[in-house]
């Protein structure tokens, strides 16, 4: 009976360990979107995060009257200093630029305000 329990205790923390590390790595989606970065600001009290806002352009209808924001928020990864510096020349000399993003499936506030992490930038010529 005691080793079905340590068996048991050991399945159980595995699992617990896979779901914590799942939350906090594994991505829902990849994509990008293209517009012109409006906003880029270091937030937060304890904890700094990097945030942004894309402009993406136009307001987008579904028919029924729900109208689609024409800005996109996302953050990006600490310590990501090539993906802030272009992003911070794309608001600069306000060029388009598209950016390629990672959604992830949990928010947690010490990592970003929103769930969408530029990885890579791309001047739109």
């Amino acid at each position: 009976m005691r080793k079905f329990f340590i068996i048991f205790f050991y399945a159980l923390v595995g699992l617990i360990m896979g779901a914590i590390f799942f939350s906090l790595f594994a991505t829902y989606s990849i994509g990008d979107r293209a517009g012109k970065v409006v906003k880029f600001s270091k937030k937060g009290l304890a904890i700094k995060t990097w945030e942004g806002q894309l402009f993406t352009g136009g307001m987008a209808g579904s028919g029924d009257g729900d109208m689609a924001s024409p800005h996109w928020e996302f953050s990006v990864y600490k310590g990501d200093d090539e993906v802030l510096k272009a992003i911070t020349d794309a608001m600069d000399q306000g060029y388009r630029v598209k950016l390629r993003y990672e959604e992830m499936y949990f928010q947690f506030d010490w990592r970003g305000d929103t769930k969408y992490f530029v990885t890579d930038v791309e001047k739109i010529e």
